[in-house]
């Protein structure tokens, strides 16, 4: 998903977003401590998503503190 696509979600689902993407987070390291891991690109790509969602939510919030 890239940024263009979560700027127009709210911030409650930007919050529904980075909980699933963690929890596949949590999941791909489980795989990888097991050996069990195909893609392993796919850590890099979660990895890069959870820091894109994290940012869009920051800029939120800036964006609403500077209105009030």
């Amino acid at each position: 998903m890239n940024a263009n696509e979560l700027r127009d979600k709210t911030p409650d689902q930007l919050r529904d977003e980075l909980v699933a993407l963690k929890k596949e987070a949590f999941n791909l390291r489980f795989q990888q401590a097991t050996g069990q891991m195909e893609n392993t690109s796919r850590m890099r790509q979660v990895r890069r998503g959870v820091a894109r969602v994290n940012t869009i939510l920051n800029q939120k919030a800036a964006a609403a503190a500077g209105e009030e």
